[in-house]
């Protein structure tokens, strides 16, 4: 049984970021650092790998990070 979960590039995963509203803040090696300020104050805080593709465990570690699901991930990439 295969993960549910897709390999992507990290452009792809920081466009979805940005149309949540996700800004990028900084940059350490191969790891941009993307945050999030909702309106209630609660401040989140992604970090995306600068690889060719980012792993499906990986992925899967962005959407925790982000609070945000698979289907709800997929249909903002579209």
């Amino acid at each position: 049984m295969g993960s549910k979960y897709p390999v992507l590039k990290p452009s792809e995963i920081t466009r979805v970021l940005r149309k949540l509203g996700y800004k990028f803040k900084s940059q350490a090696g191969s790891h941009m650092k993307y945050e999030r300020v909702s309106k209630t104050g609660l401040k989140r805080t992604v970090i995306v790998p600068d690889h060719d593709e980012v792993a499906k465990g990986t992925f899967q570690s962005i959407l925790e990070q982000a609070g945000i699901s698979l289907d709800d991930f997929m249909k903002k990439l579209k």
